[in-house]
C-alpha cells in the first residue's frame, strides 16, 4: 500500500506542475481537466494514506502529525491552483507548500518507523 500512496503524490505533483503550465500557456480547458483529475488522485491520496495509519499497530502523534501536514498539501495544491485561476498572488501559499512538503517529507521517509529509510 506504501508503493501507492507514493505513485499517487508523485504523479499529483507532477500534474500539479502540469496544470500551472498549461494555465501559463492560456490553455484553459486543459487547466480545468487536469486539476480534475488531480482531484480524484487527492481521493487516492487519501484513501492510501489512511489505509497506511490503520495498519500501524500503535498509532502515535508523528503519524497523527504526518496526515494532518499531507492534507494541508492538499488544501495548498488546491488553493494555489484557484489562485492562480484567478489570477491572484500566491507567494504566501508557495511557502507554506514548500515548508509542509519539507515536513511531510522528512515525517515520512525519516522519523517513522515504516519508512524505507529506517528498515
Amino acid at each position: 500500500m506504501i508503493h501507492g500512496h507514493i505513485t499517487a503524490w508523485v504523479l499529483a505533483l507532477i500534474l500539479f506542475v502540469v496544470a500551472l503550465l498549461l494555465h501559463k500557456g492560456g490553455k484553459a480547458k486543459g487547466f480545468k481537466i487536469v486539476q480534475m483529475i488531480l482531484r480524484v488522485l487527492y481521493l487516492l491520496i487519501l484513501a492510501t494514506g489512511i489505509g497506511l495509519l490503520f495498519s500501524v499497530y500503535k498509532i502515535d502523534v508523528w503519524y497523527i502529525l504526518k496526515a494532518v501536514v499531507g492534507i494541508w498539501i492538499i488544501g495548498l495544491f488546491e488553493m494555489i491552483l484557484g489562485r492562480v485561476a484567478n489570477n491572484r498572488r500566491t507567494s504566501v501559499f508557495w511557502i507554506q507548500f514548500i515548508i509542509a512538503w519539507i515536513l511531510v517529507l522528512y515525517l515520512g521517509f525519516e522519523k517513522l518507523p515504516m519508512s524505507f529509510l529506517n528498515p
